[in-house]
């Protein structure tokens, strides 16, 4: 790292201020105005008005006219668009606004399956609005769009920092939301750990891939080098030892992939100048950044921030939509080392921090399967998801070309 990314441990991880304000807030709604009523006249689309005259008229003179300001009529489009009716955003707020009358759950529901007047209790309002926000996120998730295939790119120099879990939890919310159209590659220069944590036991993966890239033409053709999940993501790893990887061949395999899917993540190595590494920058959309509560992981996560930047372009457009998403392995944890990893990260100018709660089948480093994950786990992962979404969003509109090809 450079003398500019290394801080003295005293003053890294002193007292610190815990910066919040940069952690995702819940995105405020405000229900839209109501189309205004058209004029019950269809003779002529302006309408005069009476209006009482600063003045009395004089003896014999007609009250002052005065005609109103023409109003657009609303399009059925934009009925569509905003009435409960057609399931429009003021459908979902009207929902979320009315506030609960009754317990559902409980000894509070039970009461009130009575027909007593018992309110939910403050469990069950706050599970009612954990739903709330995972239906929001999964929305967000399941309605986004593109004109182009995007990508994904999941580094932290640092090893050890649940690099592949991120990838491959974050790619199977996404396919699993959606209903697939997300591959998991792995990018990283030699064999990783992405096809031992991924499920099933491919014939074929990444190596064999690189070798016939140029022959393959059909979506049929490519599943055959995949490992399909449960997820519905589809995962291309190493199956064995393969030729170190070239940043030619992440640009090759990403186009051909590009082709049948809509989605893809990579999952990086832990040499942010190799090849490989600068391939894959040059292909991806978004940076995702994994880090754990310790000052070497934060430090090597904001000096590629760093290094990104300083190449310009492209590469620091990455830097700066990057998204952290922080997990626990379950080992101690001190809190003013875990207030410092906010303010550093914040520092560094990362768009959004995600909590990812303790679980003990990540931490299993076995096998993943996104249905046996806490349901805690699973809405942390969809809330990243959904932010990962807008920036891709953010990054697509504001590229130069919509057809990205390396």
């Amino acid at each position: 790292m450079s003398d500019t990314g290394r801080t003295a441990p005293s003053e890294v991880f002193g007292a610190a201020d815990r910066a919040g304000d940069y952690i995702e807030e819940d995105t405020l709604h405000t229900i839209p105005a109501p189309p205004l009523r058209k004029a019950n006249s269809t003779a002529s689309a302006r309408r005069p008005v009476l209006e009482a005259p600063a003045s009395a008229p004089a003896p014999g003179e007609a009250p002052a006219m005065q005609e109103a300001p023409s109003v657009p009529s609303a399009t059925l489009t934009d009925l569509a668009s905003t009435s409960v009716l057609f399931g429009g955003s003021a459908a979902g707020l009207a929902s979320a606004s009315s506030p609960p009358t009754k317990a559902t759950t409980g000894f509070r529901g039970a009461l009130a399956s009575l027909g007593l007047p018992v309110g939910p209790g403050a469990a069950e309002l706050g599970e009612r609005r954990c739903k709330e926000l995972r239906t929001t996120h999964e929305t967000t998730v399941r309605q986004a769009t593109w004109t182009r295939a995007v990508s994904v790119l999941v580094n932290n120099p640092k090893g050890g920092t649940g690099k592949t879990p991120t990838a491959l939890l974050l790619g199977g919310v996404l396919a699993a939301i959606r209903g697939g159209s997300v591959a998991i590659l792995e990018v990283s220069d030699d064999p990783g750990a992405l096809n031992f944590r991924a499920e099933g036991n491919p014939l074929l993966g990444l190596g064999e891939l690189v070798r016939d890239v140029d022959h393959v033409h059909t979506a049929g053709r490519l599943a055959g080098y995949t490992a399909p999940q449960t997820s519905f993501a589809s995962v291309i790893g190493s199956t064995g030892r393969r030729d170190r990887l070239t940043g030619e061949s992440v640009v090759a395999v990403s186009n051909v992939i590009d082709d049948f899917y809509s989605i893809r993540v990579m999952d990086s190595g832990n040499v942010p100048t190799s090849s490989a590494f600068r391939g894959a920058v040059s292909v991806s959309d978004v940076l995702v950044i994994p880090v754990m509560n310790a000052g070497d992981s934060v430090l090597e996560a904001i000096q590629l921030l760093e290094e990104l930047r300083a190449e310009g372009g492209p590469s620091a457009e990455l830097a700066n939509r990057a998204i952290a998403i922080r997990l626990t392995d379950g080992r101690p944890e001190n809190n003013a080392v875990r207030q410092e990893v906010e303010r550093l990260l914040s520092q560094a100018g990362v768009s959004a921090l995600h909590e990812i709660p303790y679980d003990a089948h990540i931490a299993e480093r076995g096998q993943l399967t996104l249905s046996r994950l806490n349901p805690a786990t699973r809405d942390a992962f969809v809330a990243a998801a959904a932010s990962v979404v807008r920036s891709l969003q953010t990054a697509v509109s504001a590229a130069p070309t919509q057809n990205r090809k390396a």
